[in-house]
């Protein structure tokens, strides 16, 4: 089977479920500016109460600052999250609706000085959004039929159930028009639960975009030794529990396909064996994974979890029968992991683990609509934080690297699931951008985003990095110097928490972490350069 990667998705505006992972050495630091750059510019490590109190203040503040917009009569803000650097700037997201409505594509961001005065305000949506009537001419019924067959003639969802649809807007592309959003649950054809959104013209019928909100995805397991594990003391042992991250819970759900599932315990507090038929062993990298992603963006970016609220997640073992996948999903702020191939390669590696957990971020940040050029810096996104917290581990049994999957020999022959290097190896990844890249699969065409961090981070040409042989090309044949992972790491997150929306595309990217890079360590320094230069290379220009 083709591989892909589960994320869990959110249209800005509206709720979705979740998203899987099967689809389709040491850095330099070259011309660092002076530390007082990145110290201003960098987000500011946030309790999860000091976080709470700057949404309330948002809560309080967001009819002013919709006047300050120039937003109409019926359009409302809805806070979303808030980050606030160092140097005491915030960027506040928001929703909006109009006329009590969603409005899907509606989302954007405002940035504010220290004082409180607006500098500048990122928008999904460019124009206005104000839709003539808000009265729909096509019946709720009718949307629901027709969202029920897209699941099952398009994309050959089993066991389809359309929910009662929401009238929307949709401004996520073109004029805004009345919309419905269609959610329609089922199973997906190789077991992966399925959460089909299609919205549909209000008025004429037409469909308007669709999208899967649970896409499949690959890991692995059994790879990362013998780790410690946080675990708490039951009443009848231990339990896979992790107070000191939120309460991040692991739950067995013996081959189900439903339901929450039973935690984890153990007499001795001495889990599994290493061998896939052990039933802890899946746990015990499921927690494993959890516990280094949790530290990652803890230790690195100063979020508290993956919503940034102290809240710990969710992960289910065992799922279904040879279920060869893995995905998130947001509806349970969960991971959920199959046991691959004859029960006994569980799906729970930890650069797949860091992946699929890097979906729940990027939902409840920019919100990249898992479609088009949006969805596969979606994709790219998991990509590089799942590297990035791969590399963070130091673990000397799965040693971090610029390969996706490397692991799991999803292809039978060794090779890695997809290349950051040079993502076309993998036989499908784009290397740069063209024209229709968004026309793409998204885990293909995050190849261009995953190419820029790679020639960001290490620069182009051949080289060896922690016993890896790369040779990173450009579509210009120029050569790129790397700026160093760490660096492109911190620029790619504030990039997305900060100025990435939910339409955000491949140029706009660009934009975002030049913005980012200047943040953190000043507009004249080599950090900017290297951005621009990265994002030329893989032909974003």
């Amino acid at each position: 089977m083709t591989p892909h990667i589960s994320r869990t998705t959110r249209i800005a505006g509206a709720s979705v479920a979740a998203a899987a992972l099967l689809a389709a050495g040491i850095a330099t630091t070259a011309g660092a500016a002076p530390a007082t750059h990145e110290a201003a510019g960098a987000p500011a490590k946030m309790t999860a109460s000091h976080r709470a109190e700057l949404l309330r203040d948002a809560q309080a503040t967001k009819a002013k600052t919709a006047e300050e917009l120039g937003l109409g009569a019926k359009e409302k803000l809805v806070v979303k999250d808030v980050i606030k650097d160092a140097d005491g700037t915030t960027h506040t997201r928001y929703d909006r609706t109009y006329d009590g409505l969603p409005v899907l594509g509606g989302d954007l961001i405002v940035h504010q000085a220290k004082g409180g005065a607006i500098k500048s305000t990122t928008k999904a949506a460019k124009g206005s959004v104000a839709v003539a009537s808000t009265t729909a001419k096509i019946s709720p019924t009718k949307a629901a039929a027709s969202a029920e067959s897209v699941s099952g003639k398009t994309e050959g969802i089993k066991k389809s159930d359309a929910a009662t649809p929401n009238k929307v807007v949709w401004a996520a592309s073109g004029k805004p028009v009345l919309a419905y959003e269609t959610v329609v649950k089922g199973v997906q054809k190789d077991g992966t639960p399925s959460e089909l959104h299609v919205i549909t013209d209000a008025n004429t019928g037409k469909k308007l975009f669709e999208h899967q909100a649970i896409e499949t995805g690959a890991g692995t397991s059994m790879y990362s030794g013998k780790v410690e594990l946080a675990t708490k003391k039951g009443s009848g042992g231990y339990e896979l529990t992790d107070d000191s991250r939120g309460g991040h819970s692991t739950l067995d759900l013996g081959g189900s396909e439903s339901g929450e599932g039973k935690l984890l315990t153990d007499e001795d507090d001495k889990w599994g064996t290493g061998k896939g038929d052990d039933p802890q062993t899946a746990a015990v990298d499921a927690a494993y994974g959890a516990q280094v992603t949790w530290d990652y963006y803890k230790n690195v970016h100063g979020r508290s979890g993956i919503k940034g609220d102290g809240k710990g997640a969710t992960s289910r073992v065992h799922y279904g029968k040879e279920y060869v996948n893995a995905f998130w999903d947001d509806s349970c702020f969960c991971m959920t992991y199959g046991d691959g191939q004859g029960d006994t390669h569980p799906l729970t590696a930890l650069d797949v683990a860091a992946h699929e957990m890097s979906h729940g971020v990027t939902s409840a940040t920019a919100g990249l609509e898992y479609s088009g050029e949006s969805g596969g810096l979606n994709e790219a996104t998991s990509d590089i934080f799942g590297t990035s917290a791969e590399f963070s581990a130091k673990n000397t049994e799965d040693p971090g690297d610029y390969l996706i999957g490397e692991k799991i020999d999803i292809n039978g022959d060794g090779s890695p699931l997809r290349y950051m290097d040079k993502p076309s190896k993998d036989g499908q990844s784009l290397d740069f951008w063209k024209k229709g890249a968004g026309d793409v699969d998204v885990h293909y065409s995050s190849g261009i985003a995953n190419h820029f961090f790679y020639l960001l981070s290490e620069g182009s040409g051949a080289k060896e990095i922690g016993g890896v042989k790369y040779d990173s090309p450009t579509a210009d044949g120029s050569k790129v110097e790397g700026i160093g992972r760490d660096k492109a790491e911190k620029i790619w997150y504030k990039a997305l928490t900060e100025y990435m929306t939910s339409t955000t595309d491949y140029a706009a990217a660009r934009e975002a972490t030049v913005k980012a890079a200047t943040d953190l360590y000043g507009k004249d320094g080599a950090e900017v350069k290297g951005v621009e230069a990265a994002w030329t290379g893989v032909n974003v220009k």
